[in-house]
């Protein structure tokens, strides 16, 4: 059974109303939610007494944040030197056709988003996908497709 989210104003409650707690708090809420909406946003901004400006630019800046809906379960696909020549390429686009998304695109249901990576630093292992926080290392479509069935 899965938990309730935690709600944003709870959130809030934990920190301190200051601006050092910014990047706290979108880390909280991205966690909490997968991505961090226009409201939160403002939300948060008011809480720590922050420009709207300065949440924006910290939450486009890193990429750990995303300011649109992520899917539960993230796919990212190396696709650095020696992955893309053991075929990462090919392992993106089975899964573009297979979860009916583009890079960078989250499926309809919320369930998947797939990224690609520059580098997993697994080289050794190539080619690398990351899902969720488990590497795949000697990836290929079946092992790709087998790991994905078991989230579904």
């Amino acid at each position: 059974m899965k938990k309730a989210p935690k709600t944003i104003e709870s959130i809030l409650a934990g920190y301190p109303r200051h601006p050092q707690n910014l990047i706290g708090l979108l880390q909280d809420v991205q966690a909490e939610y997968n991505y961090i909406s226009p409201e939160h946003l403002a939300l948060i901004c008011d809480h720590v007494g922050a420009p709207l400006t300065q949440a924006w630019a910290v939450a486009t800046f890193y990429k750990s944040f995303s300011l649109e809906p992520r899917g539960e379960h993230e796919i990212k696909v190396c696709l650095g030197t020696t992955c893309h020549l053991k075929g990462g390429n090919r392992l993106v686009e089975a899964c573009e056709r297979n979860l009916g998304v583009a890079r960078g695109q989250t499926t309809e249901d919320l369930r998947f988003t797939l990224d690609t990576v520059n580098c997993l630093g697994s080289c050794a292992l190539a080619p690398v996908v990351m899902v969720d926080e488990d590497y795949l290392g000697g990836a290929n479509i079946h092992s790709l497709k087998k790991r994905l069935s078991k989230l579904e």
